[in-house]
């Protein structure tokens, strides 16, 4: 039994050997680094690293700014971290409470942790139902991977890390509890996944795309140099913003026409995307996932109470 053990060991070490997120600090302004994810979707062949994570190295310390998909990646960007400065990392901020930005927490553990409270209690009820999806759609990445909650409630206003003020905003047209920094001396905007660029956006929590609408009116009012969306590359001109807009007008839109002509679900996932779409990652994709997050809420308010109307 022994020699069975001893040889399922040799086959599978090489195999977790190659699990490797092979983290490349990129430097996009001063003392600010980008780890850029890929625009795929969730894979074995890439560990869930289809996300955008940063830190900033401040006089006070270095500040960590979303942890990745896995305890393994939050181990790797502690490791580019060092061999990057010598600095302690001294605190993280959390955008969301999505799994490709916190299950790397771990990583983080002798540090505060900071998201909005809304944010904790989204991770604390959906948390470990989002890693026990990660687990189904990355496998041996996720080893060792348990939720760890943040430890420090953020509110909106300005956090001081030395050289480096940063303001934080509350939004909400993501997840309903969305962090978005501004570092007032460089003007990158860490927009999480508010901000998704040449990579169609996700709606699984969202409250609205009205509401989502006017968070990026909100963004794009913000005088910042650079944006730092949660998925897709940098910018620093106004087309991130431009793109959302026009994608997140156009998918209400078609789901309000959808609902005003009584399409069903079935006929709204093979709506035709425009042009200007079809170079956007995963777009029919993601197209089918927020049709079936949100078409409901457009029928529901195309329906009428029958005993109200019978009433008047």
């Amino acid at each position: 039994m022994r020699w069975m053990l001893l040889l399922f060991m040799s086959l599978s070490l090489p195999v977790l050997a190659d699990l490797d997120y092979v983290l490349k600090p990129r430097q996009i302004a001063e003392d600010t680094w980008l780890l850029e994810g890929s625009t795929d979707n969730f894979a074995k062949a890439n560990g869930g690293n289809i996300v955008n994570t940063a830190f900033i190295v401040t006089d006070r310390g270095v500040v960590v700014i979303d942890t990745g998909p896995s305890r393994r990646y939050g181990e790797a960007m502690r490791k580019a971290i060092a061999a990057t400065t010598d600095k302690p990392v001294i605190e993280v901020l959390l955008t969301h409470h999505h799994p490709d930005h916190v299950l790397g927490n771990q990583a983080f553990s002798d540090v505060p942790i900071g998201a909005l409270a809304g944010t904790t209690e989204l991770l604390h009820r959906q948390g470990d139902a989002m890693a026990e999806n990660m687990y189904r759609l990355v496998g041996d990445w996720m080893r060792g991977t348990e939720v760890l909650l943040p430890t420090r409630t953020l509110e909106p206003g300005v956090l001081n890390f030395g050289n480096h003020d940063l303001r934080l905003l509350s939004l909400g047209g993501h997840t309903g509890a969305d962090l978005a920094i501004l570092d007032q001396r460089t003007g990158v905007l860490f927009a999480g996944d508010l901000v998704f660029y040449q990579r169609a956006l996700t709606t699984p929590n969202s409250p609205g795309l009205s509401v989502w609408l006017a968070d990026i009116a909100t963004l794009q009012g913000l005088p910042w140099t650079l944006i730092v969306p949660g998925h897709g590359p940098v910018a620093t001109d106004t087309k991130p913003f431009e793109q959302m807009r026009d994608y997140l007008t156009w998918l209400d839109q078609l789901m309000r026409d959808g609902a005003a002509n009584g399409s069903d679900m079935s006929e709204m996932i093979r709506s035709p995307i425009p042009e200007r779409f079809a170079g956007i990652s995963l777009s029919r994709y993601e197209l089918i996932r927020s049709v079936s997050h949100l078409y409901p809420r457009y029928e529901r308010a195309q329906m009428t109470r029958v005993d109200s109307t019978a009433n008047k």
